[in-house]
């Protein structure tokens, strides 16, 4: 699908390009928090945000535009955890969201500028929080997202973040999966669910009622992304009569394309960007093997060119910017450094440093993620990423870590990976692949997952592995299965249904068994469980029970023959904490080697950073015991004609 680097080519560029041995990094390195990062500018464009350590947890420090590092004042003060997410709402007026223990319920805070005021604007026990709107025109308002009245559907309300006054504007009837409001802040479009098909209701006005323009499969996407700058038309990301997802604008009316503003014969296209000062659409954001523009708009061509000229060697994003849309915010990034943060000022011309995210990890000892593509045994091309330590006079023969990741409708991404580079630091090469089901490459690939727990999905891992072990790249015999989420439940997989494949797994955060998941789900997933039945299987038909029971690894612990390291947040709404303890209580009646580390103050993975230490110390330690390092060199294997 995209150009193949095959074995032989890269076993050629990785043998001559790679310098002696980098220094070894500790593990703290990698998983810390920054010094600084997420910088955003005021609406004004003279104030700078960013988050920092304080108490060991990320909160938000303002400082004038300009002015020294010391004259920033600290204005949140959380000391449990750190903060999700934040921007401005004003120019006095900061507005973040956290959780509790990884409970994912969560509340939305207000912070002011003077540092004087932090107050929870929504503090609902076990309720969940999402932004509707921000809202931009309206300095003291939001719309807002809550299951206060039915933990399992979300209603709409404005909230006054001065008064914390807060009043109901659309009540869902029980099927609104989502809410999209025009450039005036109205809510003029819903999507709507009941597991199987969607339907995309529009209105003229907020006090009309909704009516229906098309209903599809949940198989079909028509994701409506914003109105038109009449706020008349739609602008959507859609599949319907095409495999790939393009963005087209959709007339209200009819229901029907008005015209087809970017699509890609080899991915979906889902994010497009807009001028909201001068009222144009600006970019297409492409992702094939690596992250790209396509430019919309000339201005906003040239202001990329001009700032990917004196900023060569990295990706370049624009990450905020005032109202007036004069004074910017750049990020730079590649797949060996975290980048840093710019100041723009487009009147001017004038670029100037912020900050480096990472400045303790030199570059140059980090290591080159090369996009990849194997056949998987059907077929079907599996695009991915290969990591190998530098250092090497020959990239083969090498302990290896499989990387499959979580989601499992999600995709693994070139750039930096704290994961991936910390592996490779400690020797070994890393394999992360894009199996069926991974989004962005069309509807016919992420179907061809539905019910493949376990079977094709682990197929196209299982055929990764055997194509680095062909090519000479993988050590047979050292060879490890990590991952989180779907990625744990692939890592189980891997280490059940092909157990003489892997030397050890990691499964962090993983399923173990499809019925009690699906039985646990949090309660606002409960609208989507009957496409869930569709994509992963229903308990209640005899058929797909049987195969949900054979393809659960905690009722088939009696091939596994490798050690396991399971690590697991004790308040996970996702993946509940039984689907590890009954995994690990499997394992022990059957004297299989486990490892088992829970953490009471996490969810969904660990954010606290001294449990990410622990967690990932215990893991090199654990990998270290089981399939060694660098330093144990096997004799090369050679390729015949068939298997380059």
């Amino acid at each position: 699908m995209f150009k193949k680097l095959w074995a032989i080519v890269l076993l050629v560029a990785v043998s001559t390009s790679l310098p002696a041995q980098s220094k070894k990094y500790q593990v703290q390195d990698f998983f810390r928090n920054a010094e600084k990062t997420r910088f955003q500018i005021s609406p004004d464009g003279d104030m700078l945000s960013y988050l920092a350590p304080w108490n060991k947890r990320m909160n938000i420090h303002v400082r004038k535009i300009g002015a020294a590092d010391e004259t920033a004042i600290r204005i949140t003060s959380l000391s449990d955890r750190d903060i999700n997410g934040y921007f401005w709402k004003n120019n006095g007026s900061l507005i973040y969201i956290r959780d509790f223990g990884g409970d994912e319920n969560f509340h939305l805070f207000l912070a002011t500028t003077d540092g004087k005021t932090e107050k929870d604007l929504t503090p609902f026990k076990g309720v969940r929080v999402t932004i509707t709107d921000a809202l931009e025109d309206f300095p003291d308002e939001v719309l807002v997202e809550m299951n206060k009245d039915n933990p399992e559907v979300f209603d709409v309300y404005r909230l006054n973040i001065k008064t914390g006054d807060l009043k109901m504007v659309a009540k869902n009837p029980g099927n609104i999966s989502g809410w999209v409001t025009d450039h005036k802040g109205a809510i003029r479009a819903a999507t709507t669910t009941d597991g199987v098909e969607t339907s995309l209701m529009v209105r003229e006005k907020e006090s009309d009622e909704f009516k229906t323009l098309l209903s599809t499969s949940f198989r079909e996407t028509v994701q409506p992304l914003f109105f038109s700058f009449d706020n008349k038309n739609l602008y959507v990301s859609t599949n319907l009569g095409r495999d790939k997802q393009a963005i087209v604008l959709l007339n209200t009316e009819t229901g029907k394309e008005e015209n087809v503003i970017y699509e890609h014969k080899e991915v979906d296209v889902s994010d497009l960007g807009f001028s909201r000062k001068r009222k144009v659409l600006t970019t297409v954001g492409i992702e094939t093997d690596k992250y790209d523009y396509h430019f919309l708009d000339e201005e906003t061509g040239k202001m990329y060119a001009r700032l990917k000229a004196e900023l060569k060697g990295y990706r370049v994003a624009l990450t905020s910017h005032n109202r007036n849309e004069d004074k910017y915010l750049v990020r730079t990034y590649s797949d060996r450094s975290l980048g840093a943060y710019y100041y723009y000022d487009k009147t001017t011309d004038k670029l100037s440093k912020l900050h480096d995210i990472s400045p303790w990890i030199v570059e140059d000892d980090m290591c080159e993620m090369q996009p990849i593509a194997y056949t998987a045994r059907d077929g079907k091309t599996i695009n991915g990423y290969l990591t190998i330590p530098r250092g090497l006079k020959e990239g083969r023969n090498l302990p290896v870590v499989i990387n499959p990741h979580g989601g499992p409708w999600a995709r693994d991404s070139w750039g930096w990976n704290p994961e991936v580079q910390f592996l490779a630091n400690k020797g070994y090469a890393v394999l992360q692949m894009n199996f069926r089901g991974s989004t962005g490459y069309g509807r016919e690939f992420w179907e061809s997952s539905f019910k493949q727990w376990g079977q094709a999905m682990q197929n196209d891992i299982t055929d990764g592995v055997e194509w680095l072990i062909k090519t000479g790249i993988a050590d047979r015999k050292r060879i490890a299965i990590y991952g989180a989420s779907y990625g744990g439940y692939a890592t189980l997989a891997g280490i059940t249904y092909t157990p003489d494949l892997y030397a050890c797994g990691v499964d962090y955060v993983g399923v173990s068994n499809l019925f009690t998941f699906m039985n646990t789900i949090p309660p606002y997933w409960k609208p989507y469980l009957q496409m869930m039945y569709t994509m992963v299987g229903d308990p209640s038909d005899p058929a797909d029970s049987a195969m949900m029971r054979k393809y659960s690894p905690v009722y088939n612990v009696d091939n596994i023959k490798c050690p396991l390291f399971i690590a697991q947040g004790a308040k996970d709404p996702r993946v509940n904490k039984n689907e590890s303890d009954q995994m690990v209580e499997a394992l022990k009646k059957k004297n299989v080697t486990v490892k088992y580390m829970v953490k009471d103050n996490e969810g969904h993975g660990f954010r606290n950073e001294e449990n990410k230490f622990e967690f990932y110390s215990a893991m090199e330690n654990f990998l270290s015991e089981h399939i060694g390092n660098m330093s144990e060199q096997r004799p090369v294997l050679k390729m015949s004609p068939a298997e380059r």
